[in-house]
């Protein structure tokens, strides 16, 4: 009797500790959140509408056979010495003229001129801080925007912002599958990247202009990873085709189809071979030898020109694909025609016959 009692009255003081404590835990949670919107509070007028977002054109369907990169995880949060620096591409294309208005106009980042042959980018920085650094943000034309020191919840922000101003948006599956994130930090010495980390010297006469250098080579990285998923969504597009040829199966193509792929891969060529900077160094750097440097080096540690050979070798081996398909589909077209051709001569034979047998029996 005495340990049934006991037992009795350890269950009630245990649910009673329980309860305490899963109070508290909701009040830290409420707390929490109070002081989430509090600190965000002026992030609510990037409540903008959804822009129309098409679907990319390369990017329609799910990449299985791809292996990711290994590369930094901007998810998790940086060391307490360090910041984090995150490149995302959300589209082909920024309209930068109306995105500058709609930032002045929404007067929570101050838009900061880097140099005179500076173009093609728009560069902004928070007015309001959160900590002692500073917080930028570099937007390039062609659909890419680097953070410098923002929190995860502004930057989704932010994302949002952009939307009615892209042209042929990504979906946004592929924009956070496809980031690149590298940790920044201060140091006394020059700055320089050393194993995915950049250091920033307080001695720089333009720390500006370093940021931008190093967001350059992140923009063009990540945009290249864009265009890797939609040559791998290709790829896998054409895979039935191929088992297709090797099993002796009717090809069910049309030559208008084939004709829209081919256009697809010289597009996809045509963007990273003659309408980026994946094969030479943007003239910008010519006379600024230190920021080529720093250019270089993270070219060099994203891997890009090994990657844009690889890219290339593709595109030529699907180009070759699609020539052959091409040339079956025409010889098919052309066989169709000579039978045809037969038929009716045939048929013309068979109609003389008949006119000379009736003419003279």
């Amino acid at each position: 009797m005495a340990r049934t009692c006991c037992l009795l009255l350890c269950r009630r003081n245990w649910s009673c500790v329980s309860d305490v404590a899963r109070v508290s835990t909701f009040g830290a949670l409420g707390y929490a959140k109070t002081e989430a919107r509090s600190w965000f509070r002026g992030l609510g007028s990037f409540a903008w509408p959804h822009a129309r977002s098409p679907a990319c054109r390369f990017s329609s369907l799910p990449v299985k056979k791809r292996l990711a990169r290994k590369k930094t995880v901007a998810e998790q949060p940086a060391p307490e010495s360090c910041s984090l620096a995150v490149a995302y591409s959300t589209a082909e294309e920024y309209n930068l003229a109306s995105l500058a208005k709609a930032l002045q106009k929404q007067g929570l980042y101050e838009q900061k001129t880097l140099s005179d042959d500076v173009a093609d980018v728009l560069c902004a920085a928070a007015k309001y801080k959160l900590d002692e650094e500073p917080r930028n943000m570099f937007i390039f034309r062609e659909g890419s925007v680097v953070f410098w020191n923002f929190p995860e919840i502004e930057r989704k922000a932010i994302l949002q912002f952009l939307k009615p101003y892209e042209e042929n948006s990504y979906s946004s599956t592929l924009v956070e599958q496809e980031i690149e994130a590298l940790e920044f930090k201060h140091h006394e010495h020059r700055t320089r990247l050393v194993n995915g980390n950049i250091f920033l010297s307080p001695q720089s006469p333009d720390t500006d202009l370093e940021k931008y250098t190093f967001s350059n080579g992140m923009a063009l990285s990540v945009k290249l990873a864009i265009w890797e998923a939609s040559l791998d969504a290709y790829v896998e597009s054409v895979e039935s085709i191929i088992e297709d040829m090797k099993e002796g199966r009717t090809i069910t193509m049309t030559r208008e189809h084939v004709f829209r792929k081919t256009g697809e891969l010289f597009s996809l060529r045509h963007l990273i071979n003659l309408s980026s900077d994946l094969l030479d160094t943007p003239d910008f750097y010519w006379d600024r030898p230190a920021l080529e440097s720093h250019y270089l080096k993270v070219v060099r540690y994203m891997n890009i020109g090994r990657r844009t050979k690889v890219m290339n070798e593709k595109l030529t081996h699907c180009c070759e694909l699609m020539e052959l398909l091409s040339h079956h589909l025409e010889d098919k077209h052309h066989v169709r025609l000579e039978v045809m051709i037969i038929v009716l001569i045939m048929v013309e034979v068979v109609f003389e016959c008949l006119h000379y047998a009736a003419k003279f029996f």
